[in-house]
C-alpha cells in the first residue's frame, strides 16, 4: 500500500507486522486461543476456551479482516467470535473484555473487500495463573458444549464465506449474515451482564468462573463491561455508569500522591477491604481504569451527562493522568510501579495509549493535546525495534515484547501477550484513520 503521508510510514510498518504476526499465530494455535508468546521462540502458549483474553483474539482477527477487506480473513474472525458463546452465561466480569472486544468491531466495514483502508469506521488481571485458568474451563464446559449449536450456523457461514462458496446468497447475504450472528451475541451478552448486576452493590461482582471469591471488585472488571452494558438501554446505561462509579468509588486515590487501589473484596461484615494483590501501582490495572474512564466520556451523549455524572468522570481522569504519571512517566511503565527496576509492560502501555487518544476527543477537554502528543510517542516506542520484532530477527516478526502477564507470581514477564498486540493494532489503525475510537 502506498503512503501518502511520510510522516505515517512507521506506523503503516509496523500495523503490517503486527498484522503478519496475527495470520502467522492463526497457523500456530489452530482452533485454540494464544495467551502469551515465547520471547525466546516465539511459541504460544495457548487456552481452549479463550479465558479473559480470548476476545482479543477475535478482536485482532477482526482488525486484520478490515485491514485486508479479505472475505476469508472476515470469515476466520466470526468463526472465532462465535466460540466466544459459551462465555456470555459465565459468571464474571470480565465478559466485557470477552464479549465487548470479541464483537464490537463485527458490524464495522461495510465496504470490506474494496482493500486495505477499506474500513473507515469502529466505534486480566494480571495473571489468573493455570489453577485459574483450569478452573474455568472446567466450569464451562458443559456450556460450551450447548453453546456449539447456537454457534453453528455462524461457524458454518464463516466457513462458506473463507472458502469461496457461495451458499446461495454471495457475498453481501454472508456479510449481512455474520453481522446479524455477532450482534446476536452482544445483544445476549449485554441482557446476561445486566441481569446479574447487583443493585445492593450497585456493580456487577467480579465472579467466580475464574476462581476465588465471588464478590470482589476490581479494576479490570470494568473496561468493556461498561460501554456492554450500555448496549443493553436505558436500564443497561444506568447500570454501566453504576458500575463504573462504584468501582471508581472503591479504587481511586483521594489526592494525585496515591495510586489506585485495584482489587476489593467484600467481607462477611459487607464491607470492602482491599486486596493485597494485585497491590496499589499495578499500571496494567490504572490503564484500564483509565480507559474505562475514557471510554464513558467520549460516548455519553447529552441526554445521558445526569446518569453518568460527567463531571466526576472528567475529575477522575485528570486525577488518574495525574496519580499515575501517565503524560510524565515511562512511555513504557514496568508492571509494578513501586519496582521500578522489575520487569516492564509493554501490554500497560498499549492499553494506555488507546485510552489518552479517546481522552483526545473528548470536546473541550484541556488535556486533549497533550494526550494526543503522548499517545503517540508511547505508540512510536513499542513500535520501534526496541519492542516489536523485525524480519530476518531470531524470532517472527510483529512479536511486540516486553509484556508482564504476572508480575506477582513471575509468569510471562518479559512475553508477547494478545490483549497487548491487539491494543498495539487497535492504536495504530486509530491514529492511522482506520478505526473511530468511539465505536470500541
Amino acid at each position: 500500500m502506498t503512503n501518502e503521508d511520510p510522516g505515517t510510514g512507521w506506523a503503516e510498518e509496523a500495523l503490517g507486522l503486527l498484522f503478519g504476526r496475527v495470520a502467522e499465530t492463526a497457523e500456530q494455535v489452530g482452533d485454540r486461543f494464544p495467551l502469551y508468546a515465547d520471547p525466546a521462540d516465539g511459541r504460544w502458549t495457548t487456552t481452549g476456551r479463550g479465558s479473559w483474553t480470548g476476545g482479543f483474539w477475535a478482536g485482532l482477527l477482526r482488525l486484520r479482516a478490515l485491514h485486508t477487506g479479505s472475505g476469508a480473513d472476515r470469515a476466520r474472525a466470526t468463526a472465532v467470535t462465535a466460540r466466544l458463546a459459551p462465555w456470555i452465561e459465565a459468571d464474571t466480569a470480565t465478559r466485557g473484555l470477552i464479549l465487548w472486544y470479541g464483537t464490537a468491531l463485527a458490524d464495522e466495514g461495510e465496504d470490506a473487500g474494496t482493500g486495505q483502508g477499506a474500513a473507515t469506521r469502529v466505534g486480566e488481571a494480571p495473571g489468573h495463573g493455570q489453577a485459574a485458568e483450569a478452573a474455568a474451563t472446567a466450569t464451562a464446559t458443559a456450556t460450551a458444549t450447548s453453546a456449539s449449536a447456537s454457534t453453528a450456523t455462524s461457524a458454518s457461514t464463516a466457513t462458506d464465506a473463507g472458502s469461496g462458496k457461495d451458499g446461495g446468497g454471495g457475498e453481501p447475504e454472508r456479510r449481512r449474515a455474520e453481522v446479524t450472528a455477532v450482534g446476536g451475541m452482544r445483544e445476549r451478552a449485554a441482557e446476561t451482564v445486566l441481569a446479574g448486576f447487583d443493585p445492593v452493590l450497585g456493580l456487577v461482582p467480579w465472579g467466580s468462573a475464574l476462581g476465588g471469591a465471588r464478590l470482589r471488585a476490581r479494576a479490570d472488571g470494568v473496561p468493556g463491561l461498561v460501554p456492554l452494558l450500555a448496549a443493553a438501554g436505558p436500564e443497561g446505561r444506568e447500570a454501566a455508569a453504576a458500575h463504573l462509579h462504584r468501582h471508581l468509588d472503591l479504587c481511586l486515590p483521594r489526592t494525585a500522591a496515591r495510586r489506585p487501589v485495584p482489587a476489593w473484596r467484600r467481607d462477611a461484615a459487607g464491607g470492602w477491604r482491599a486486596e493485597a494483590e494485585p497491590a496499589p501501582g499495578w499500571t496494567r490495572g490504572e490503564a484500564w481504569l483509565l480507559l474505562a474512564v475514557a471510554d464513558a466520556l467520549t460516548s455519553t451523549s447529552a441526554g445521558d451527562h445526569a446518569t453518568w455524572r460527567v463531571g466526576r468522570l472528567t475529575a477522575a481522569a485528570e486525577l488518574l493522568l495525574q496519580s499515575c504519571a501517565f503524560l510524565t512517566g515511562p512511555l513504557v511503565p514496568p508492571a509494578e510501579a513501586h519496582r521500578p527496576d522489575g520487569p516492564s509492560d509493554t501490554s500497560a502501555a498499549a492499553i494506555t495509549v488507546v485510552a489518552l487518544l479517546k481522552l483526545a476527543q473528548v470536546p473541550g477537554a484541556a488535556w486533549a493535546s497533550v494526550c494526543a502528543v503522548r499517545a503517540e510517542a508511547v505508540l512510536r516506542r513499542l513500535a520501534s525495534h526496541a519492542h516489536l520484532t523485525r524480519p530476518a530477527g531470531a524470532l517472527p516478526a510483529g512479536m511486540l515484547l516486553d509484556g508482564c502477564y504476572d508480575p506477582h507470581g513471575g509468569t510471562a514477564v518479559r512475553h508477547e501477550l494478545v490483549w497487548g498486540d491487539y491494543f498495539l493494532a487497535l492504536g495504530l489503525a486509530a491514529l492511522l484513520g482506520r478505526v473511530d475510537l468511539r465505536r470500541v
